[in-house]
């Protein structure tokens, strides 16, 4: 679980992005980006869907996905995992790395200054503007082995 320090903080900055960008301020909004704000699990739409909706039964998928673009867009989030994939969110914009279980599919966060300053090849700047890099391990997680066995 996040830290409240580290909660206030973000939801602090989700407040400002939302006024600086001229975005009203919701209850839907603030309870979608509490609840990812609020997790290390990197969850997908329909797992915030389902955590937001015991709080605010009004509120649709729809909206839901509107909300995480949204916010993306205004970065606030980063996403995990590829377009033809379930995209996961994670409210973490400061620079770091994951981990991925392929089995389970959960996402841990690690830092590594080494990786955080890796050179990108030359050859990548031929494919276009580099906006961000991070480095994704992908492995099976303790618990996924643990009950291997």
């Amino acid at each position: 679980m996040i830290e409240a320090t580290e909660l206030s903080a973000r939801m602090d900055r989700f407040r400002a992005a939302c006024r600086d960008a001229g975005i009203k301020l919701t209850h839907q909004r603030m309870e979608i980006y509490r609840e990812i704000a609020s997790s290390i699990g990197h969850p997908d739409a329909e797992t915030i869907y389902q955590a937001v909706r015991d709080r605010v039964p009004t509120v649709s998928l729809d909206t839901v996905y509107r909300t995480l673009w949204l916010m993306t867009e205004l970065g606030l989030l980063t996403t995990l995992g590829s377009r033809h994939e379930r995209v996961r969110f994670d409210a973490n914009t400061n620079p770091h790395h994951h981990f991925v279980c392929t089995r389970c599919g959960r996402a841990f966060d690690f830092y590594h200054q080494d990786f955080d300053s890796l050179a990108v090849p030359e050859s990548v700047h031929d494919f276009g503007e580099i906006v961000a890099t991070h480095v994704e391990i992908r492995g099976v997680c303790a618990e996924c082995t643990t009950h291997d066995g």
